[in-house]
């Protein structure tokens, strides 16, 4: 039987080994959050500004779980990102950049100064480089206000990042901070469509009311349907995600509306979108898209952040994360999801000897699954959703190994109902269905364990 097994994995394997001899790969880093007091207050033996007023003193070296990233360990992230892919075919960086301070601790200088800052960093990490790069809700002051017009901070933020936008890209990043590009590879004809969702943000009173900020919505459209007469195919890349948070029940981000109106637009055209990439999450996990009986058609992957922070969203229990940074391999004919490789740093050991950033697991080996495909993304669902070991891994991959406990029903139903459902609807369908079916099942157990107890042991023999 084990050689069975071996054959088959061979059979399942060895196709796709000889694919990625010739795979495009790419960096996907997300959620940077530098606090540029980090250092300030650890050597004074103070609180870090971004841990509010629950933290200590930060007293890790290269950072604390409760705070944002100090300088030092967004440097490593880079001197990691170079040493283990220092010519990679392009990078898709999606967004937040400042701490999680109040509004009054930044001001508009101060976020620009923090977006020039990780801007450098990335072109002196990767000088020849492509970036594909997204605004994320704190990359504006006030945060999360960001509006469907020409601003001042798109402005300066386009002429920022003005050698990685072509002449076409400036003008509508200054119009809405959104932007469509080829890609660079001479081997593909795909192209990248970069979003501003923070305009759907359901924290933005900006946009508040109106039914197409920017007119973000009907550019896509277009985008996509041109895609499709060019025979391109697409990845669509954003900061703030559609769906709920994994990690809170019941917690979405877009307003019902856009949230609705992005999964029609998916659906419709998911022929031409190889695949989705976002952050804002700080966590790793994927969200599946399907058509109308029920079948996937696309998936779209959420990146761990680099910052540890701990989110103060109230409910969320172990809401850190150990520093994450991922290689992505791609089909360039196809766009095509072939694996994803996970890179972490952990914090702990980090801050007790030397900051290691690790390999933590390949997609394919992880899961035993061929590729990154909508339908293997829906083999590993199946397989978290059924298969206790396969859930428990995948939850600690969503913390990138911060958070070890054990994930109970609940927390299955949680990760797994948000993985499955965008839809604001179904979403609250599958919680209700999984509940009273958990519930159902806790009932059994505690009659059948009661029926026991009630039995001697002789009548049980």
């Amino acid at each position: 039987m084990q050689l069975v097994m071996q054959l088959v994995a061979l059979l399942l394997f060895c196709p796709l080994a000889v694919a990625l001899s010739g795979a495009g790969r790419f960096w996907h880093i997300t959620d940077l959050h530098w606090d540029p007091d980090y250092e300030a207050a650890a050597a004074a033996g103070q609180a870090c500004p971004s841990g509010g007023s629950r933290a200590g003193p930060a007293t890790g070296l290269w950072g604390s779980y409760l705070c944002d990233a100090p300088w030092r360990l967004l440097v490593s992230a880079a001197g990691a990102m170079r040493s283990r892919l220092p010519r990679p075919d392009f990078v898709l960086w999606t967004g937040d950049d400042t701490p999680h301070v109040p509004n009054e601790k930044l001001g508009e200088e101060k976020v620009l100064h923090i977006i020039e800052k990780l801007t450098s960093l990335i072109k002196e990490t990767f000088p020849d480089t492509k970036v594909y790069a997204a605004m994320g809700n704190h990359d504006f002051h006030p945060k999360n206000q960001f509006p469907g017009k020409e601003h001042r901070i798109y402005n300066r933020t386009a002429e920022l990042w003005r050698p990685w936008l072509n002449d076409t890209s400036v003008p509508l990043f200054r119009a809405g901070a959104f932007y469509s590009e080829k890609l660079p590879s001479p081997r593909t004809k795909g192209r990248m469509v970069v979003l501003n969702t923070n305009l759907y943000y359901d924290q933005n009173d900006k946009t508040a009311g109106e039914e197409d900020p920017g007119g973000q919505f009907q550019w896509l459209e277009e985008t996509l349907t041109n895609a499709s007469r060019t025979d391109e195919m697409v990845y669509i890349v954003g900061h703030i995600p559609p769906g709920f948070f994994e990690k809170k029940r019941g917690k979405p981000w877009f307003r019902s509306g856009f949230n609705e109106r992005y999964l029609k637009i998916v659906q419709k055209h998911h022929s031409v979108i190889a695949a989705q990439f976002f952050g804002h999450h700080h966590t790793d996990s994927f969200r599946m898209f399907y058509s109308d009986t029920g079948s996937p058609i696309n998936v779209m992957f959420l990146a761990p952040g680099v910052t540890p922070w701990k989110t103060t969203l109230p409910g969320v229990n172990n809401g850190a994360n150990n520093p994450g940074i991922r290689v992505v391999d791609y089909d360039p004919d196809t766009l095509q999801v072939l694996d994803m490789v996970t890179y972490y740093l952990n914090l702990t050991h980090a801050n007790m000897m030397a900051p290691t950033w690790e390999e933590e697991y390949r997609l394919r080996e992880a899961f035993q699954v061929p590729d990154g495909s909508a339908r293997s993304m829906q083999t590993v669902l199946e397989r978290i959703s059924k298969d206790p070991h396969y859930l428990q891994q995948y939850y600690e991959f969503n913390s990138v190994r911060y958070d070890l406990s054990p994930c109970k029903e609940d927390c299955r139903i949680d990760h797994v109902c948000a993985i499955r459902e965008v839809d604001f609807t179904k979403y609250n369908e599958c919680v209700k269905t999984s509940s009273s079916a958990s519930a159902i099942i806790n009932v059994w157990l505690l009659l059948f364990s009661l029926l026991l107890g009630l039995l001697s042991p002789q009548q049980v023999l």
